[in-house]
């Protein structure tokens, strides 16, 4: 997915929130400004926009030597989420439709996402999660489900801390015997890195692999040889969140991304308005697919 001029505004400011968190040096916050102001006047716009942020953070840990300004962050989100959790197994437990509820309920967790101002708190998960249980999906689950149910092998591309607790639930419906699940290789935003996984009780269930880089999406090109293997051979890959929307989704092979779309250059590239709970194929040759499986 190409960059949006509209995501240049988007950049800046994700560059200067970060850069506060990293620094309380208003000298560190000029220069990751003026350093990002300069990269976007030659930056390749074929490229998709995280890319940028991941060249926007590796340059605040130069600038700083500061690793991971968000750990503390992530923390706080994985506990809010593991708090949550008796809640929505109960609702799973009572629902018509467990497996549709618990891709909402992943759906859901993608709001707790420090990069595309989407709502952390309690009360904005609870709201989040509310519309989960009481709004559609745009997307067919059925034809996602019967996906799950073909595949022998899945490979679940996670996105954020705390969202990876919801995460727990769809992975417990899709066999958990069958799916690997990938963490980011470095600190990025508040993404979730294997410490993370541990923490979530996503490292008891699965067998959890990090993708080898620091981009806020998956950029394959820069990931590692176990998971460019991985991505190659599963038998169905999920993704979660835009920034593996936006790094995947013309994706040489199949791939199905659940987010939820905070960004309107997102949603309207998804065909949906914003806040929309979104269930989504890449834009690949399907027939050409299931030639070569």
């Amino acid at each position: 997915m190409n960059t949006s001029l509209d995501c240049i505004p988007c950049l800046l400011r994700q560059a200067l929130d970060t850069a506060r968190m990293y620094s309380d040096s208003a000298a560190v916050h000029e220069q990751i400004l003026r350093d990002v102001l300069l990269w976007c006047g030659n930056m390749d716009m074929s490229k998709p926009a995280p890319v940028m942020g991941q060249r926007i953070y590796r340059r605040l840990r130069e600038l700083t030597g500061v690793q991971d300004p968000y750990l503390s962050a992530k923390v706080r989100q994985n506990q809010l989420a593991l708090r949550l959790l008796p809640e929505l197994r109960a609702e799973l437990a009572r629902a018509k439709d467990p497996f549709e509820l618990a891709v909402k309920f992943a759906i859901a967790g993608n709001i707790i996402d420090m990069g595309a101002a989407g709502d952390v708190s309690l009360p904005g998960v609870r709201k989040a999660l509310a519309q989960a249980i009481a709004e559609p999906l745009s997307g067919a689950v059925d034809s996602f489900r019967r996906a799950a149910q073909k595949a022998e092998t899945v490979l679940y591309l996670t996105d954020n801390a705390g969202e990876i607790v919801f995460d727990t639930l769809l992975i417990e419906l899709l066999g958990p015997a069958k799916v690997t699940a990938a963490v980011r290789g470095a600190p990025a935003i508040n993404d979730a890195v294997l410490e993370d996984a541990q923490m979530a009780g996503l490292a008891d269930m699965v067998k959890v692999i990090d993708n080898g880089s620091d981009a806020p999406g998956t950029v394959l090109s820069e990931t590692s040889e176990q998971f460019n293997a991985a991505f190659k051979t599963a038998g169905m890959v999920i993704a979660k969140g835009q920034g593996n929307y936006e790094t995947l989704s013309d994706s040489p092979r199949l791939v199905y991304f659940l987010f939820k779309a905070k960004c309107p250059i997102i949603a309207k590239r998804a065909g949906v308005t914003i806040g929309s709970q979104v269930l989504q194929q890449s834009n690949v040759n399907i027939t050409a697919v299931m030639e070569k499986a």
